[in-house]
């Protein structure tokens, strides 16, 4: 008889009700165990040291330390993997987008009300997260976000940035890797579309965010706005992002119809809009992320003309949405995540001089 190695988790959660909701859901898996459960950081340092789990579920507020303030500190003396447990609101959104900036790979959120039943309600999810964490690749850890000083490539022409449109997809690891991308944009870029798998009421916070640290004005995409140069518009966590046609102009569009590859936003149904109403004129970019979501029809964005530009293992924190659109051939460039914005504006500036609308 095989005998599988499981996952070993630790749950860090000042609530006990928290902590046994989650220990029952993770138990339930034949491929994960609870090792220990902590009420605060300050138990669970010595419960990692004693137990050397592979993966922290961690509270974000907590007493005795924060668990951002936590985060940082095992980021810098221990890196490993960390799903972050959040609340449903707006602070804390904000404190879970900071806690994904520190090198947590991904979260999950608590329930308004009913939280046992809505808990195991994500039960799936949940195990998904901690499977997606338990392969994960710890990146190190920047000491400041700093836009690269590396010089980038310039429009050859002046109207190709709302000719052209990029289109974006992400999952796990992705907030940074999209962070790492938008930074680099010039203030004139394509105008930018991303998917980016995320709960409703985090993607608000998520483009805020951004839109202090780059040129480009970033928000979340509201429905029936034109797509303009300089501009980046990331699907809201509750509707499918799809670009459209008005005349001449590009358009977002919001749809609540139902989850592509169990996700709504789907990256899939971005990049074939994309397809339909772009062709030629449109970049489309896959990023970290585990699962298939984008890559089939980052195929069909390629056979409709475009260039397809996908994030390599090494910069990934998780090689499953970039491998598979690699794998069917969906892909026409790799680039390491600090590469990708260079690249992307390389084969712009290549396009300058030739007849852009279809």
């Amino acid at each position: 008889m095989v005998f599988m190695k499981k996952i070993k988790v630790l749950v860090i959660d000042d609530s006990a009700l928290i902590r046994g909701v989650l220990t029952e859901i993770i138990n339930d898996q034949i491929d994960m165990e609870v090792v220990g459960a902590a009420p605060d950081p300050i138990v669970a340092r010595e419960m990692i040291k004693a137990l050397n789990p592979d993966v922290l579920t961690l509270d974000v507020e907590m007493p005795k330390m924060d668990g951002l303030d936590f985060l940082e500190k095992l980021m810098r003396l221990r890196p490993m993997p960390v799903v972050m447990v959040s609340s449903l609101t707006e602070h804390g959104s904000e404190i879970t987008m900071r806690a994904l900036e520190l090198g947590a790979i991904d979260f999950v959120t608590k329930p308004k009300i009913s939280i046992k039943n809505g808990m195991m309600d994500y039960a799936e999810t949940i195990s998904d997260k901690i499977r997606a964490a338990s392969r994960a690749r710890i990146q190190p850890r920047p000491s400041a976000s700093i836009p690269t000083s590396v010089a980038l490539p310039t429009m050859a022409n002046p109207l190709l940035s709302s000719e052209k449109l990029i289109v974006i997809g992400a999952s796990t690891g992705g907030t940074e890797a999209i962070k790492e991308f938008l930074i680099q944009m010039p203030s004139d870029c394509p105008g930018i579309m991303i998917t980016q798998h995320m709960p409703e009421g985090f993607t608000k916070s998520f483009a805020s965010r951004l839109n202090t640290l780059c040129k480009i004005s970033v928000k979340e995409a509201e429905g029936g706005e034109r797509v303009l140069p300089g501009h980046a518009y990331i699907a809201p966590g509750h509707s499918h992002l799809l670009l459209v046609r008005s005349g001449a102009n590009y358009m977002t569009q919001l749809e609540q119809s139902a989850p592509v590859n169990h996700h709504r936003p789907s990256v899939d149904v971005l990049f074939a809009s994309a397809a339909k109403a772009a062709g030629k004129n449109a970049v489309g970019v896959i990023l970290t992320g585990m699962g298939k979501d984008g890559a089939q029809q980052m195929l069909t964005l390629k056979q409709a003309g475009a260039h397809t530009f996908a994030q390599d293992e090494a910069s990934c924190v998780v090689f499953g949405m970039p491998k598979e659109a690699i794998a069917i051939g969906a892909v026409d460039e790799v680039g390491h995540i600090k590469d990708l914005p260079g690249k992307v504006l390389g084969y712009l500036a290549s396009q300058g001089s030739r007849s852009l609308r279809v």
